[in-house]
């Protein structure tokens, strides 16, 4: 079942994997290191979340991020627990993220730069 959240969602990228998408069309990365196919989705995250993610999975990056800012319009995101036995709900992409899906990228600096 398709949801269709009315508000942005949230990636973190690596640049070099932000390129990649510009050649192949779409962006196709889970989250660090892991693809789409690896994982079965692409990792989001609501607003709110998106800082303590950067600080728990990419604190020991020491080049700039992405932060990918994405409408859900149309995309098959399902908000589901982050880990099991969690409450808290992510969003998760279940196929590629369209490129024409992202509406803002923002260089994100580490934080000790």
């Amino acid at each position: 079942m398709k949801s269709e959240p009315t508000t942005e969602l949230f990636h973190l990228a690596l640049p070099a994997d932000w390129i990649l998408a510009q050649g192949q069309g779409e962006y196709r990365v889970s989250t660090r290191g892991v693809t789409l196919e690896e994982q079965g989705f692409i990792h989001l995250s609501f607003k709110h979340q998106w800082p303590a993610t950067r600080q728990r999975f990419y604190a020991d990056v020491t080049t700039p991020l992405l932060l990918l800012t994405i409408d859900p319009t149309g995309l098959d995101v399902r908000p589901e627990p982050g880990n099991p036995g969690s409450e808290e709900l992510f969003p998760h992409l279940y196929g590629p993220l369209p490129l024409t899906a992202v509406t803002r990228i923002e260089r994100l600096d580490p934080p000790h730069a």
